[in-house]
């Protein structure tokens, strides 16, 4: 149980890959002590730990991994985490990889006055690798499980994966969207999820969409970048009646900062 305020706050990185050779040490470090400077509520890591799935790349991960200080934490897998049967190491080091569901309370201020409001918030992480492959999909045999995880209406609703459900802009040639992603949007539209959150291509976005955000975070430790994108890490800050969401490069400036309306999820400013 969280003390009531006026918001909480989510940090969600991604892609770090380790053990590639455009991996950076000085820039996770950096987003680390950023991170833990922060004191998040949660801390979101949405796939793709290592470069090629090898069992010294998730060693080096973890160790990096374990040093948020943050109680709250989720790890999920990413198509570099799942080449070379690495799903295995993964599952030994941060437990399994198939649909997890976690929840959270938070007590938020009521927008209109000084009452305050217990907000269950309720995440669904699922895995949409398919070894060895860099496409994706989440498959019509669990389109029922997300239909049964998220009933209440009351809930903020997280749905977690590491692909994307919408092209990214300055992705190039979009063929990494997963492959039912109509079908998954229509589903988490219909139960209506408040946020998706994602990572996948290195280039960090937000699409409102639906009546629900799509935040994309980039590469947070690694040169692995596309044109003038720089390495960076999100912080979204959930409030009462608004969602506002800042892409920062790890030890550098702020890149962009959004609000979005919650329940009607258009942008704010920026």
């Amino acid at each position: 149980m969280m003390a009531d305020r006026d918001s909480y706050t989510i940090a969600q990185f991604s892609d770090i890959h380790c053990g590639d050779a455009r991996f950076d040490a000085a820039l996770m470090e950096a987003m680390l002590d950023e991170v833990n400077h922060l004191e998040p509520d949660l801390v979101i890591v949405a796939g793709d730990l290592t470069a090629d799935g090898y069992r010294e790349q998730f060693d080096e991960a973890k160790r990096y991994i374990d040093q948020v200080q943050c109680q709250s934490l989720i790890v999920i897998a990413g198509n570099h985490d799942c080449r070379n049967v690495g799903y295995l190491h993964f599952e030994e080091l941060f437990g399994p990889r198939h649909y997890r569901t976690f929840e959270f309370d938070f007590g938020l201020r009521h927008p209109l006055g000084n009452e305050h409001v217990q907000e269950r918030v309720k995440i669904l992480a699922l895995d949409s690798n398919k070894p060895d492959l860099n496409d994706g999909e989440i498959g019509r045999d669990h389109y029922g499980w997300i239909d049964s995880e998220f009933p209440a209406p009351q809930d903020f609703k997280i749905f977690l994966l590491h692909h994307h459900l919408v092209g990214i802009p300055g992705t190039g040639r979009e063929r990494n969207v997963v492959w039912d992603a109509g079908d998954v949007l229509e589903r988490l539209k219909v139960v209506d999820v408040d946020l998706v959150l994602c990572g996948h291509r290195h280039v960090p976005y937000n699409w409102p969409l639906a009546n629900l955000l799509i935040v994309s975070s980039g590469t947070a430790s690694t040169w692995r970048t596309r044109g003038y994108t720089q390495p960076s890490y999100n912080i979204i800050r959930v409030e009462s009646d608004s969602i506002q969401v800042t892409t920062k490069v790890p030890g550098g400036t702020i890149v962009r900062q959004e609000r979005f309306h919650r329940n009607r999820p258009v942008l704010m400013e920026s």
